[in-house]
């Protein structure tokens, strides 16, 4: 309920303070500030950590319970209140003094999506292969390869085969992009 709560006044919060820009640069914001890394990073920023007390289960790490408690917070102030005090919570008391909307439009969080166009600009073939995996539950790993034009260029690890990807191509960007694209 929080996701859905959290991702319709972003994009709302989003379109009203961006009203001029395209659907794409709109959808890519919202994607940033609801993103998992974003949210746990927003739920530490206000201390949920200090309050959240978890036992894990066979050494597991759960990686996200900042950024679920958050949205169940979100949720249960919904539930409570309703969506104009839940949007107004949002946006005054959250968005407004922990977030870094400008910061945030600067940077770039799809190294992946970056990378896939630089290829297709470059013609060139672009391939992410999943090379390893190791560990189990919430400790899985995985080691993801990114192949230019069939040449390996990077290799990055995640929690899951999208951040192992990201991490990758971030990497990959790096070496293959020259900075003043």
């Amino acid at each position: 309920m929080g996701d859905a709560v959290l991702s319709s006044v972003i994009a709302d919060y989003i379109f009203h303070k961006y009203p001029l820009k395209d659907e794409g640069f709109l959808t890519e914001m919202r994607s940033k500030l609801v993103s998992r890394s974003n949210l746990n990073k927003l739920a530490q920023k206000m201390g949920f950590d200090k309050l959240i007390n978890m036992e894990q289960e066979n050494g597991n790490v759960y990686r996200s319970m900042n950024g679920d408690a958050f949205e169940a917070i979100i949720g249960a102030i919904y539930l409570d209140r309703g969506y104009k005090f839940a949007q107004k919570v949002l946006v005054h008391r959250i968005i407004k003094c922990y977030v870094d909307v400008e910061d945030l439009e600067k940077k770039e969080f799809n190294f992946k999506s970056v990378l896939i166009e630089f290829a297709q600009k470059e013609k060139k073939s672009i391939d992410f292969k999943v090379i390893e995996h190791s560990g189990k539950g919430y400790n899985k790993q995985y080691l993801v390869a990114v192949h230019y034009n069939e040449q390996l260029v990077a290799k990055g690890y995640g929690y899951s085969i999208k951040q192992a990807e990201q991490s990758s191509a971030e990497l990959a960007c790096s070496i293959l992009i020259p900075s003043d694209n």
